[in-house]
């Protein structure tokens, strides 16, 4: 009974966290007021739903308890301040819900309405990120830290900064008109694809992935593709995020570990997938901005996609690729995958060349350390290796990639017990 009831609340954090912050931040116009209403239905379902079973709707029995939750915080403050008699804060709260009716009548999907809302000019870009991932997807904070390659700590400043600024500013965390949502759609963009990775990181999650954030970001670009009209910056993330996204099913193993690229089984690759983003990516021509480095990215995962076996990949086209993409960007993280794709051309020398001075950078990211291991050995340089696999291990976070550098530490090992026999 626990173990289902368990189950039933992990599932709903995954299916309705965001939707019910999205329909409270739209009712109530308060982030902060939002988030901490839905935290406490889930702390209420979680004391509730193992005694009375749980409920036939989860996601409406959460948006209920959250709604009520948020107009005791309001009551409650009123109370405490003693400056509001309670009927003015009534009054506030229809207002509100008046005013929440439509509040973004032009775009009709509420976690779209959302992220555009998170995503406003005044906000510093890499807040605006960490806003949308904390709100929309509920990410936690360590979670959101990992994927913008910052100390948890920094990352909670961040979001406690980002809330003050909302809280204080009076910047309204409202949907733009039509004709401003341009102004939002690279920071959306970058939201998109930030949520889209969120769900390729591995996690201690049934079958190790969190696909469903794949696939909302998505279903989110395509309503956001629909909503502007085909603009080609977004029609270059779409066909980014379909090339990558064709893979899920080969990505992981029966038992959850990571199955590498060139081991993948390529008959499950979702082929319609590959066809509608290989014909979108190459339908456009160079772009600039953030366009151009999704663009670049796409033609990455589309000499992937096109490439029958793994023998056939065209290693020194997707260097060239990442060899721009590096120019344009200055990003160590496609530095390491440059070197990747430079080891698989030219050799694994030539692949380590290109890691030198990513250590400072880099420093907390385990991914270095197991690309510096597995190139070293290949090289033949087995003891290195073996040091290189052991720092990988000690910063990788997530257990389906610490099985894999496990094994490949293993490997490591042995290779170092033929040299020395």
């Amino acid at each position: 009974m626990t173990t289902d009831v368990d189950a039933a609340l992990a599932d709903a954090w995954r299916t309705h966290w965001s939707r019910v912050v999205a329909l409270l931040v739209a009712q109530f116009a308060s982030p902060d007021l939002a988030e901490d209403g839905a935290a406490d239905a889930f702390e209420a379902a979680a004391r509730t739903w193992p005694v009375d079973g749980v409920p036939s709707s989860p996601g409406a029995w959460l948006l209920t308890a959250a709604r009520r939750r948020v107009l005791d915080r309001l009551r409650a403050r009123a109370v405490h301040l003693r400056k509001e008699p309670l009927m003015v804060v009534d009054a506030q709260m229809r207002a509100l819900a008046a005013a929440a009716v439509d509040p973004g009548a032009h775009v009709a999907d509420e976690q779209l309405r959302l992220v555009l809302a998170c995503c406003h000019p005044a906000l510093a870009p890499a807040d605006r990120v960490a806003l949308t991932l904390r709100f929309v997807v509920g990410l936690t904070t360590a979670d959101i830290a990992r994927l913008q390659l910052v100390q948890h700590t920094a990352m909670s400043a961040r979001l406690t900064r980002a809330k003050k600024r909302l809280a204080t500013s009076g910047i309204a965390f409202a949907v733009p008109p039509p004709d401003r949502l341009d102004e939002r759609l690279d920071a959306v963009a970058t939201v998109l694809y930030l949520v889209f990775t969120a769900g390729y990181q591995p996690a201690d999650v049934p079958g190790g992935l969190r696909i469903d954030l794949a696939d909302e970001a998505v279903r989110l670009t395509r309503e956001l593709d629909r909503l502007v009209g085909g603009r080609p910056g977004l029609r270059a993330l779409l066909a980014l995020m379909l090339l990558q996204h064709s893979r899920r099913d080969a990505r992981v193993d029966a038992d959850g570990r990571i199955v590498l690229l060139p081991d993948q089984d390529r008959t499950r690759w979702h082929a319609d997938e590959i066809t509608e983003g290989l014909a979108l990516v190459r339908a456009l021509p160079p772009l600039a901005g953030l366009a151009e480095d999704h663009r670049l990215q796409a033609l990455v995962a589309a000499e992937h996609a096109a490439a029958r076996t793994p023998r056939e990949t065209r290693w020194d086209v997707v260097a060239g690729l990442y060899a721009a993409l590096e120019q344009r960007t200055g990003s160590p993280v496609v530095r390491l995958a440059r070197a990747v794709a430079v080891a698989e051309a030219a050799g694994p020398a030539a692949g380590l060349a290109l890691l030198d001075g990513l250590d400072d950078v880099l420093a907390h990211h385990h991914r270095l350390p197991a690309v510096r291991g597995e190139l070293l050995l290949r090289a033949g340089r087995a003891p290195e290796a073996v040091a290189a696999f052991e720092r990988a291990l000690a910063l990788v976070p997530a257990p389906a990639e610490r099985v894999h550098l496990t094994e490949r530490l293993a490997a490591a090992r042995e290779a170092v017990g033929r040299d020395d026999a």
